[in-house]
């Protein structure tokens, strides 16, 4: 039979594997942001250039950061103590805390995102443009 031993090298491992994916998630993310801020980003001036960068980078931090609990939760899944629960718990309300904002931050970003894609009705060099009905 395998001994306790075993099983907590085993998840050690696991835990580092799942950390370091997560890590790499977040790293690429903030690897394609930079590259598309310098290529999109310093060729146009205006604001608005930024919101699908900000969005992308907002989905990888997310991910990333799922990742990370679910080290975190890995970690503690072996005869946890009081303190190690206490600090999942701890860790885990930060990084949901962190993850419901980010998700709310990419919500708005994708709704600018569509109003900038519509023409306004209360652009009027827009609204003379459309076909009258």
């Amino acid at each position: 039979m395998l001994g306790e031993h075993w099983l907590l090298e085993a998840v050690d491992l696991l835990v580092r594997v799942v950390e370091a994916a997560g890590i790499f998630i977040i790293f690429i993310g903030a690897m394609v942001a930079f590259v598309r801020f310098v290529f999109v980003g310093l060729r146009h001036r205006e604001s608005r250039v930024f919101v699908p960068i900000r969005l992308t980078l907002g989905r990888f931090l997310t991910l990333g950061l799922e990742f990370q609990l679910a080290s975190d939760i890995l970690r503690t899944a072996v005869a946890p103590t009081l303190l190690d629960i206490a600090e999942l718990a701890g860790v885990a309300a930060i990084r949901t805390a962190l993850n419901f904002f980010l998700a709310r931050e990419i919500k708005q970003e994708r709704r600018e995102i569509a109003e900038l894609g519509q023409p306004r009705r209360t652009d009027p060099d827009r609204v003379a443009q459309e076909p009258a009905p």
